[in-house]
C-alpha cells in the first residue's frame, strides 16, 4: 500500500524548521529524545539559507526598506537565536584544520543528523573507516511520512546531499544522484541535471542517463516553470531538475525558471497529501554562490528569493495548525561588512543599478580585450558610464583570485556601494535560528547547530539513532587507494577493527583475528596468510600502514563484502 494511503498514526502540531547555522552548548533539552512523548508536529519544514549570514540578513532589511518602503524581512518577526557553525578538525589539501570555519557540507551533517564530521563530508563520521549518519528526513522517509529538498543549487549540492545521501566526498555529485534513486524521497527540486545524464548528453556521468530510473520508480520529471504548474493533482512524486548546474540567479531568470517560492509551493502542494505527515528541506542555495563572488546585488535578491519562500512556508504552516518551521545558515559567505573606507554610509541608492549577475557577464569581461570593451560591459550591466582608468585596469588585470576578472569587477562595484568583503571564502562567525511552531522553544537562544536536527527529529517523533542504525548495519566509508593496476585497497588496521575484528601489528609481521580465523602478514615479503595456508592477497605497506583487498576482509571475517564503485563505500550483506 502506498504511504500516500497509509492510515495516519501521528498527530499533533506541524513544525516547520528554518536555518543559517547555529552552535548549541552541552545543555540539552529533554525533548531530544523522541522516545520521550508524543510528538508535538505532524509536519516539519527546514529553511537553509546557504551562506545567510547576520549581515546578509541586514543588507536585504536595508534593500527592503530604502528601495521598497518596506521595513522588515518576512523572516525577521521568528528570531529566536543563533547557532554556531565550527565543523570537526579535517584536512584541506593534506593540510590538518582546525574546522572552525565550516563548508556547507560539515555543517549541513550537523542540523541534518545530528553529529560533527569534516569539511566535505557528507553526513558520514569522521573516520578512517567512517559510518552514515541518518538524516531527519531519512528517519521520516523510514517513519512512513512525505519527505522533501527543494534547493536553488544543484540537487546533488552539498546541502541537500546531507538529507539523503551519505559519501566522504561532497564532489562525489554522481553517486549522490544515484543514492536519491534509493533514498524515497518524494520531491527533488533544484539545479544540478548533469549529474543525471551522461557526457554524451552534456552531462557528467561516466555510467549512464539515470533519468530512466527514476521514471521507472514512478518520478513526473519536470525542468521548467510551465511542467511544474502543469503536475497533475495525482502526483506524488517529481524530480524537477531547472538547470544543468545551479538554477539561475534571480536576475538571471527567465519566466521558465520558477523563484524558490514557486518551488516551495508546489512542493507543499504535493507533500502535504500525505496523512502521515511529511518533512522536507527547502534551501536558498545562491545567497551563498554570490557571497563567494563579491557580487552584492545578486546576493540580496538571492537572500529576498529565499525570504519570499519563507513567506510560502509560513503561510502553509499557520493555515495548516500542525507544521513546524525553523530556518537557519550553514555559514556566512564573503566575511561580510556594510561599511568600507571609514566612511559612515552605504550608497543603497546604487544596489538596484545591476541588472544582471556577474556571472553572466564573466566570460565577457574575461575575454574583453580593450579598455573600451570593460567600459562598454560595465556600461550596459550597471549604467556606470564613469569608471577610472585605474578601474578599468583593475578589472583586466582580474583580482587574483579563481574569480579573477569577475572578481575585479565585483570589487570595483563594492567600493562604489561602500560595502567590503573579506575575501571569497566562508567565516566562522554565528548565524541566525528562526522558528515557528513547537519547535520555537527548543532551539531559541545561543545554541549548536546539531540542535537543530536533534529538535527537528523529537519534534515530529521519528528516530535518528534508530535509522543510523539501519544504515550502518548496510554501508562503511573506508579510506582507500587504487593500485596503478586498478585494485582497490583498504588500511588493514581500521577496517578489520571497523568489522569487528582485531589488529596486532609489528615491525615486521601482522596479525589480524576474527573469531578462529587469522590473516598474518609479511610486511618486509608483501605477503600474507590466511589461517596460516599462503593467500594470493594483494599487501601493500605505505607510509606505515598496511592495505589489504576487500576480498581478504570477507576470508577474515566470513561477511559477504562487496564494493560500491560509485559512492565508494563497502556494502555489507
Amino acid at each position: 500500500m502506498s504511504k500516500w494511503t497509509k492510515k495516519a498514526v501521528l498527530s499533533g502540531l506541524t513544525c516547520l524548521v528554518l536555518s543559517t547555522g547555529s552552535f548549541a552548548y552541552a545543555a540539552q533539552s529533554a525533548s531530544s529524545n523522541a522516545k520521550d512523548a508524543k510528538p508535538a508536529s505532524k509536519n516539519l519544514i527546514v529553511l537553509i539559507g546557504d551562506g545567510m549570514g547576520p549581515a546578509q540578513i541586514s543588507a536585504a532589511r536595508y534593500y527592503e526598506q530604502y528601495k521598497k518602503n518596506v521595513t522588515h524581512l518576512n523572516l525577521d518577526p521568528y528570531y529566536v537565536g543563533q547557532a554556531t557553525t565550527f565543523a570537526d578538525r579535517g584536512e584541506d589539501g593534506g593540510t590538518v584544520v582546525s574546522g572552525v570555519v565550516t563548508d556547507s557540507a560539515s555543517a549541513g551533517t550537523a542540523f541534518a543528523t545530528g553529529h560533527k564530521t569534516y569539511n566535505a563530508g557528507i553526513s558520514v563520521s569522521n573516520e578512517d573507516v567512517a559510518k552514515p549518519f541518518a538524516s531527519v528526513i531519512e528517519a521520516a522517509e523510514a517513519s512512513g511520512k512525505a519527505t522533501g529538498l527543494v534547493t536553488t543549487a544543484r540537487i546533488t549540492h552539498a546541502t541537500p546531499a546531507v538529507y539523503a545521501s551519505h559519501v566522504r566526498n561532497r564532489d562525489n555529485e554522481s553517486a549522490i544522484a544515484s543514492q536519491y534513486l534509493d533514498s524515497g524521497v518524494d520531491v527533488l527540486f533544484g539545479g544540478g541535471k548533469q549529474f543525471f545524464v551522461t557526457k554524451d548528453e552534456k552531462g557528467k556521468r561516466t555510467d549512464k542517463n539515470i533519468l530512466p530510473d527514476f521514471k521507472a520508480k514512478g518520478y513526473a520529471i519536470v525542468e521548467n516553470t510551465s511542467s511544474l504548474k502543469a503536475l497533475p493533482a495525482s502526483t506524488t512524486k517529481v524530480l524537477g531538475l531547472f538547470g544543468s548546474s545551479h538554477v539561475a540567479y534571480t536576475p538571471d531568470r527567465t519566466t521558465e525558471i520558477p523563484s524558490l517560492a514557486t518551488m516551495t509551493s508546489s512542493a507543499l502542494s504535493i507533500l502535504s497529501k500525505d496523512k502521515n505527515g511529511f518533512v522536507m528541506m527547502i534551501e536558498g542555495g545562491r545567497i551563498d554562490h554570490a557571497g563567494h563572488a563579491n557580487d552584492l546585488p545578486t546576493m540580496v535578491q538571492e537572500v529576498l528569493d529565499f525570504d519570499a519562500a519563507f513567506k510560502t512556508a509560513i503561510e502553509f504552516a499557520k493555515k495548516d495548525g500542525n507544521t513546524s518551521v525553523v530556518v537557519t545558515a550553514d555559514h556566512e559567505t564573503g566575511g561580510l561588512s556594510l561599511s568600507r573606507d571609514n566612511i559612515y554610509e552605504l550608497n543603497i541608492d546604487l544596489w538596484d543599478k545591476q541588472k544582471h549577475s556577474s556571472e553572466s557577464i564573466a566570460s565577457s569581461l574575461a575575454n574583453a580585450k580593450t579598455p573600451e570593451e570593460i567600459r562598454s560591459i560595465v556600461a550596459a550591466n550597471t549604467g556606470f558610464t564613469d569608471l577610472t582608468d585605474e578601474e578599468v585596469s583593475s578589472i583586466m588585470a582580474g583580482d587574483g583570485s579563481s574569480y579573477k576578472q569577475e572578481g575585479a569587477y565585483n570589487a570595483v562595484i563594492s567600493k562604489r556601494l561602500l560595502v567590503g568583503w573579506s575575501g571569497h571564502g566562508h567565516s566562522a562567525v554565528d548565524v541566525g535560528v528562526w522558528a515557528y511552531g513547537p519547535i520555537a522553544t527548543k532551539v531559541k537562544g545561543q545554541i549548536d547547530n546539531t540542535q537543530i536536527a536533534k529538535e527537528s527529529a523529537s519534534i515530529v517523533g521519528v528516530d535518528l539513532a534508530k535509522q543510523s542504525a539501519a544504515l550502518q548495519a548496510k554501508y562503511i566509508y573506508p579510506k582507500f587507494k587504487i593500485t596503478r593496476s586498478g585494485e582497490v585497497l583498504y588500511p588493514a588496521s581500521s577496517l578489520a577493527k571497523a568489522l569487528g575484528a582485531s589488529y596486532a601489528g609489528g615491525a615486521a609481521t601482522t596479525k589480524l583475528v576474527f573469531g578462529k580465523t587469522s590473516i598474518d602478514i609479511d610486511k618486509t615479503a608483501l605477503s600474507a596468510k590466511l589461517n596460516g595456508k599462503a593467500a594470493s592477497y594483494t599487501v601493500d605497506f605505505d607510509n606505515g600502514t598496511v592495505y589489504l583487498p576487500l576480498a581478504a576482509f570477507s576470508g577474515l571475517t566470513g561477511k559477504s563484502l562487496s564494493w560500491d564503485t560509485l559512492s565508494e563505500r563497502i556494502v555489507i550483506k
